[in-house]
């Protein structure tokens, strides 16, 4: 079965960004697909530094982390806009995930030949859209190929409902046929 593993870059109790990447989970688990829905925040990571690397290897967060992206074919990633790029905890997490697990081990690179979709909500007008070029830009340079529909969600303060699904119906759909998208370019390998 088609395994996809579905997480933000923001660690924040009741992130839009989170919530997004939720209703995109909903959209790859009704096309078919296995979906393992993360938070960051649950796996806790040091800012990358090679001397602390060296002195205690990889953290246990960004351990368990780098299995998980190891185990799955494709990604749903929403990311937070800060300053135009995204967010440090994405970053972070993503450098974790592309050191080795110690220097003796070799492991499977975690981003290659994976698919992504991505996305952003963002309380500003443009929805954390330009984030997203950097988002792909990252992904790319890994080796992961990035769908080309994306979806940037506007004044994200006031878009969500209550129950966490998007107030715009239009909306909703189109950012549930981003994991559905995914869940089916991956049924197509």
């Amino acid at each position: 079965m088609t395994k996809i593993l579905a997480f933000s870059g923001s660690g924040r109790k009741h992130s839009f960004n989170q919530q997004l990447v939720t209703i995109a989970a909903q959209g790859a688990r009704d096309a078919g697909a296995e979906v393992t829905l993360i938070n960051l925040a649950d796996y806790p990571m040091p800012i990358f530094d090679e001397d602390l690397e060296a002195k205690e290897g990889m953290p246990e967060g960004a351990k368990r982390f780098k299995q998980l992206l190891i185990e799955h074919d494709g990604l749903l990633i929403a990311s937070p806009e800060y300053n135009s790029a995204f967010s440090p905890l994405l970053k972070n997490a993503i450098d974790w995930a592309t050191r080795p697990f110690g220097p003796d081990i070799k492991s499977p690179p975690p981003f290659a030949n994976k698919y992504a979709s991505i996305m952003a909500a963002s309380p500003g007008a443009l929805g954390g859209m330009r984030g997203l070029v950097f988002v792909r830009l990252l992904l790319s340079n890994l080796g992961v190929t990035v769908l080309p529909a994306q979806q940037a969600v506007p004044n994200a303060y006031q878009a969500f409902s209550e129950d966490g699904s998007l107030k715009d119906e239009a909306l909703q759909t189109k950012v549930m046929g981003l994991g559905k998208a995914l869940a089916q370019e991956l049924m197509k390998k």
